[in-house]
């Protein structure tokens, strides 16, 4: 089994390189991870990621109390995601190795496949990795974002670096949207929705929340609606995969929802959309980036 890859070391990039961060104002990645859709993509990333049943089995068994944090849990990942992309090269692998350390204590045995683990094991982290990487684009790219298949290869390309960060062995990390596909493609026959899965997916539906909050706002049926516009927005294979009746809508229905929705945040002020990180970020390296249509 390949070895985690090494963490960046600070000795190989100059202050300015520090400053810029691991991709950049001028990256794809910075494009696609500050759209609104972005937010989307992710949350459509952890329902594919569940149906890997030892990775969702490093989840479930991993998680003892997980609803009593819940929100905190979904924010540290959230907060990672974007230190990774948005932070300088330091803080990014600040925060990687926080997280190296965290999985590096988990472990277990998965009862459908009888596969003992690790959480970091690098076929597991390529799989977070990859899911991740394709529900990003493809729900951005879908939203209304405009990518030439050029730049989408570029996306993939660059997220070479996340990986790196986290851990996965460089040479088996996809460069290109087409090795990205071919991965899918291949590992589909391993995939499943075991219980624990439809729990997650479950638990993304019907997440915790305060009563107050239930009663005195909309939160709980918007929240349901995103998150089924997030199953929605699964491939196909993957919703059959559920066969969770009464959660999907038409593809046609799902693009024009989410297209409804990148342009009514666009409609907003950025603040409305992006995290203090993100913006912390763009002032670092001197202005705010427009979105492309």
């Amino acid at each position: 089994m390949s070895r985690l890859a090494p963490l960046p070391s600070p000795d190989d990039w100059t202050a300015e390189e520090d400053r810029l961060g691991f991709f950049g104002p001028g990256s794809v990645t910075w494009r696609v991870h500050g759209d609104p859709a972005y937010h989307l993509g992710a949350m459509r990333s952890l329902m594919i990621q569940a149906l890997h049943p030892v990775a969702m089995d490093g989840v479930a068994r991993n998680s003892d109390g997980f609803k009593d944090d819940w929100w905190m849990r979904i924010t540290r990942t959230g907060q990672y995601m974007e230190t990774a992309v948005y932070g300088t090269r330091t803080e990014a692998r600040r925060m990687a190795a926080r997280v190296r350390g965290y999985h590096r204590k988990l472990s277990g045995v998965e009862e459908t496949t009888g596969r003992a683990y690790r959480v970091d094991d690098p076929d597991l982290l390529l799989w977070v990795h990859n899911c991740a990487v394709d529900s990003i684009l493809s729900t951005t790219r879908r939203a209304g974002l405009v990518l030439t298949d050029d730049e989408a290869d570029r996306y993939v390309a660059e997220q070479v670096a996340f990986a790196h960060l986290v851990g996965v062995p460089l040479e088996t990390v996809p460069r290109s949207v087409a090795e990205m596909n071919a991965y899918f493609e291949a590992i589909r026959p391993s995939l499943a929705a075991t219980p624990a899965a439809v729990k997650g997916v479950r638990d993304l539906f019907l997440p915790p929340m305060p009563t107050w909050l239930q009663v005195l706002t909309p939160a709980r049926p918007v929240w349901g609606s995103l998150a089924g516009l997030c199953f929605a927005l699964l491939p196909a294979w993957a919703r059959q995969l559920y066969s969770l009746p009464g959660l999907a809508l038409t593809d046609a229905a799902a693009t024009a929802g989410l297209r409804a929705f990148r342009a009514g945040f666009l409609a907003l002020p950025q603040r409305a959309y992006r995290s203090p990180i993100v913006r912390a970020g763009h002032d670092r390296v001197g202005g705010a980036q427009q979105l492309s249509a």
